[in-house]
């Protein structure tokens, strides 16, 4: 799953290049010298002058702004707003670009109202806003998705006529599909009701030798077997009760299962997508042998099946199922069920052209477990490679595992990204302190770090029995042994990172952007940085050379870290030009490691896309690692992929879930994020060396991340529940400002108090074995 994040430091950086010099007001005057109507621009132009005269506090100059807007475009976006009755779908969005820009502009205004004091004006103006255009979104580059204008009209509003941010509400208890006609086998063994051929090629099929026979194996919902669930007397029931209103898709997220059963198994939808659908509802009712099933349907009868991501690239189905298989086993031993075998390999799978595909299909088995099943171990032999250096090292064996060494010592990544934020403060208003600099007890330390303390009972007052604590106390009990830490233009101050590592054992991925977000290049945000100009890529080798000459010496560095996943663009090109950026991260690479040969360095990618290119294009790279954002399931095909395509060590870069869902409580949700975090962590110890049932290549991950974010979504001073993006949890969302593992309660104690979630506790027993 494609994913662009808005983290603190390209959120810095889009205030310094938006909001700065790039777009200074002081430029207008130019325009008057040369005779040229300064809004004789296109409208594009016109939007990014108006964000930048709000930014800069010029209000009448953003009043001609927005004049010189409707003259031009206003009947033009009227006209596409009333020609909507929804949002538009993502690859159709340009069809109404005039109304976005329009609407985008008169949001920027309605805004300023807002920060100049004159309220009134501006409800008025939002109001009206949401009138004209329900439907409106605007583009926000840096997390590469659009956001509602009406929905964060509506919060503006909110929170200038004092009314709470919207709460989390829970649907009536969730209902479970209850089958008519359950199937005979609760294993299928595929081979007794057909004919396999060509296992282990392009060439794989399944053919069934009496379908009839096999569909009253599998049981109702299940191919073949998936129309027949009409015939459900509760079928009937729950269409007379007018639950089954709108579409499958509709019911994706919905708490009641059992009409997303009958939606999504009588749906006209391709099989394969079908099936994927139908065993994620029987999974979240619990009915895992169902699941397992339906799974695993897929698998063998439609390995092929490609669906569309909400970013319009390709989606493989039969790959994600194999995950779940492993992951419900996994989870759920008392099942007594191992899968060996099943693999889906796509070539040429890393780009978004889904016509050149080509499926290696091993279907696998699903059986009783034989022995110590998929717990058992891999023999690994000799060290036939090495990497990296004497401060850490990788080797690779005569199995094809790898391992990491520090300091001699076995060493598995327990990371988290790390970048507390206080309640109220923004990058995107200009408010923000780096975190090392924060003292707002006076006491000569930063807050986050050392005067943070627990709400045991969660009231947000620190009582008697609430001492303070310190966040990296309470990471060193959690048994975090690394942070990412972002290399930019901001204060880091060594004597922190020193007593971090000394005192805490805990050690530092220091990462540059290499151009990311136009992080060190030079460029201006409009422009991005661009991997084939030579100035750019002497100030981004400037950039990475300080880093390294900086910290080289620091026994703190775990190794170097470059990019953060560049390959999907955002004010850069790196994925209009992947060969020209692995190259350069390869140019990089060879330079980090010739100033600091004891350690090796690592990429920041963006999934598994462009993996042919910077297999052929960065040799120089030791270790692999992505921004992955898949599933609760983990990480799927991602380790099989490396392995293959790079045949180098790989590690998550981030991943992580929200603990918010619109459709539950937050009890629940907190439950769901831990259930994700658990899911991806097992898949990474599953593909970590020696273990049978995986890929070896793994060298663990970053938890996303420390610490709720309060100012990721629209005001800083609110924890704001909008979703903007659909995203692969449990509530079918990105809630960008609840990641944390960590609360901070009502905000009012920040940046001192902090609320564990249940996920801190599961890292704290996996993390510590």
């Amino acid at each position: 799953m494609r994913k662009n994040r808005l983290d603190l430091t390209s959120a810095i950086l889009a205030i310094l290049f938006v909001c700065g010099s790039s777009f200074s007001p002081l430029l207008l005057p130019a325009f008057a010298v040369t005779g040229q109507d300064p809004y004789s621009k296109s409208l594009e132009e016109l939007l990014n002058m108006s964000w930048a005269a709000s930014s800069h506090g010029d209000y009448a100059e953003l009043e001609k702004v927005v004049a010189a807007v409707l003259s031009r475009h206003e009947q033009e976006a009227m006209a596409q707003s009333t020609g909507l009755a929804s949002f538009p779908l993502r690859d159709k969005v340009d069809q109404v670009k005039t109304m976005n820009n329009v609407a985008t502009v008169l949001f920027v205004r309605a805004e300023a109202l807002m920060h100049q004091g004159r309220n009134d004006d501006s409800i008025a103006a939002f109001e009206q806003l949401i009138r004209d255009y329900p439907y409106a979104q605007s583009w926000d580059a840096s997390r590469g998705s659009y956001w509602s204008i009406a929905e964060k009209s509506k919060e503006s509003i909110n929170t200038m006529k004092g009314v709470e941010s919207g709460e989390t509400r829970q649907e009536a208890p969730a209902t479970k599909p209850s089958l008519a006609m359950p199937g005979k086998d609760p294993v299928i063994d595929y081979a007794k009701y057909g004919v396999f051929s060509g296992i282990g090629t392009k060439d794989y099929k399944y053919t069934p030798t009496n379908p009839n026979v096999l569909a009253v194996a599998v049981g109702e919902g299940i191919y073949p077997n998936t129309g027949n669930s009409i015939r459900d007397p509760h079928y009937k029931e729950a269409f007379q009760a007018g639950r089954l209103n709108g579409t499958h898709w509709d019911f994706v997220n919905t708490r009641d299962l059992e009409a997303a059963y009958f939606k999504w198994s009588t749906a006209a939808e391709a099989p394969g997508v079908k099936l994927y659908y139908t065993a994620l509802i029987f999974e979240k009712a619990g009915m895992l042998l169902e699941a397992i099933k339906a799974y695993h349907a897929l698998i063998v009868q439609f390995p092929r099946a490609v669906g569309m991501t909400y970013w319009q690239t390709p989606w493989y189905p039969a790959q994600a199922a194999v995950g779940k298989i492993k992951n419900i086993l996994r989870q759920n031993p008392s099942l007594g069920l191992e899968y060996i075998g099943g693999k889906i390999q796509v070539i040429n799978g890393d780009d978004n052209d889904m016509t050149n595909d080509v499926f290696i299909i091993w279907p696998g088995e699903i059986r009783k477990v034989v022995g110590s099943g998929a717990a058992a171990k891999r023999k690994l032999g000799k060290v036939v490679r090495s990497l990296g250096g004497k401060k850490a090292s990788l080797s690779q064996y005569e199995s094809g595992d790898w391992r990491m060494f520090v300091n001699g010592k076995p060493f598995m990544i327990k990371a988290i990204t790390y970048m507390p934020t206080k309640v109220g403060q923004s990058p995107d208003k200009g408010t923000i302190e780096p975190w090392m600099m924060q003292d707002g007890d006076h006491n000569g330390k930063p807050d986050s770090p050392y005067d943070s303390w627990v709400d045991k009972n969660r009231n947000n007052v620190r009582d008697a029995d609430e001492p303070v604590v310190g966040d990296f106390q309470l990471m060193k009990e959690m048994g975090v042994n690394a942070i990412r830490l972002y290399n930019m233009p901001n204060t880091i101050d060594k004597k922190v990172l020193r007593d971090l590592y000394d005192r805490y054992g805990i050690m530092v991925i220091m990462e540059d952007f290499l151009g990311k977000y136009a992080i060190g290049s030079g460029a201006d945000w409009a422009t991005g940085t661009d991997y084939e100009n030579p100035v750019h890529l002497k100030n981004m080798m400037a950039e990475v050379e300080r880093m390294v000459n900086e910290y080289k010496d620091e026994p703190y560095i775990l190794f170097w870290l470059l990019g953060n996943e560049n390959n999907y663009g955002v004010a850069s090109n790196g994925d209009k030009k992947p060969e020209a950026y692995y190259k350069f991260v390869n140019t990089v690479a060879k330079r980090v490691k010739e100033l600091d040969p004891d350690r090796p360095v690592a990429i920041c990618n963006g999934d598994i896309l462009f993996l042919e290119k910077f297999a052929k294009n960065a040799p120089d790279v030791d270790i692999f690692g992505a921004n992955v954002y898949r599933g609760d399931y983990g990480f799927a095909s991602f380790w099989d992929e490396v392995r293959r395509v790079v045949n180098k060590p790989a590690f998550i870069t981030e991943y992580g879930a929200p603990a918010y869902s619109k459709q539950v409580s937050l009890d629940e949700a907190e439950e769901q994020q831990a259930a994700y975090h658990r899911g991806a962590w097992l898949d990474i110890m599953a593909n970590s060396t020696g273990f049978a049932e995986g890929d070896g290549n793994a060298l663990g991950g970053i938890a996303f991340e420390w610490m709720d974010e309060w100012w990721k979504n629209y005001e800083p001073s609110r924890h704001d529940t909008k979703a903007d993006v659909v995203g692969p949890f449990a509530g079918g969302y990105y809630f960008e400002e609840w990641f944390g593992i960590i609360g901070q309660g009502d905000g009012k104690s920040s940046p001192f108090l902090r609320q564990p979630r249940k996920a801190y506790y599961l890292y704290k027993s996996l993390w510590n074995k």
